[in-house]
This record gives C-alpha cells, structure tokens and sequence, in this order.
C-alpha cells in the first residue's frame, strides 16, 4: 500500500478508495439520532438505500422478524442503526413510508437511557 497523502496532495478529481468510512466511526458528533420503531417497520429497506453512510445494517432471517400489524417478515430484513456510523442527518426517517424511524436530539436519548 502506497503512503497516505495529505489533503494538499490530492489532485483534483482523484478517486478514493471504496469503504474507506468503515475504519472511522463519524457518529460522536451527531446531533440528531434516529429511533427505529421495529414494531411497525415494513423491513421495506428503503431507509437502507437512502443512508449515505451505510448505517443500517441487514442480514437474512430464514425464521424471520415481527413487523407492521405483527406480520413475520423473512428474508433480508433490517437491524438496529449502526450509531457509531450513523451522522443523524434524518434521510432514513424521511424516506420511511410506514413511518417506524424518527429523529430526536442526542440529548433526549442520553437523558431517556440515563432513566433506564
């Protein structure tokens, strides 16, 4: 592997490599953080194409997963944010047609685990 560059270094229009972001956890400085309501998500994975950060990780449930109205949903489902990745910018919660994700501040869920 080559040496690093700075920033000054860097042409122009250089392409960087791919998952790059995974060695670097970017979700201390977020501001918002998103809850996802897991009792109502379709598993639609819509909010999965939207995050820029690849926040939301999934897997494949052969025995499947609770969802919307208490259906069991199979297959390739979603998991919990990833708030280590997760920069709260809140496009996964706007995207969401069934509504399960919302935003609040970073405050509120600090306060709202303190209470746990």
């Amino acid at each position: 592997m080559s040496e690093r560059k700075t920033w000054q270094e860097i042409e122009v229009g250089v392409e960087l490599p791919a998952a790059t972001s995974l060695g670097y956890k970017t979700g201390g400085w977020r501001v918002l953080r998103p809850i996802w309501n897991a009792s109502e998500c379709i598993h639609c994975m819509i909010c999965v194409g939207y995050c820029p950060d690849m926040a939301i990780p999934v897997t494949k449930s052969e025995e499947g997963v609770a969802g919307k109205g208490g259906r069991v949903f199979k297959g390739v489902v979603r998991l919990e944010t990833n708030l280590d990745y997760c920069k709260g910018c809140g496009i996964c919660a706007h995207e969401c047609p069934s509504k399960c994700l919302s935003m609040i501040r970073e405050e509120e869920a600090e306060q709202a685990s303190c209470k746990l």
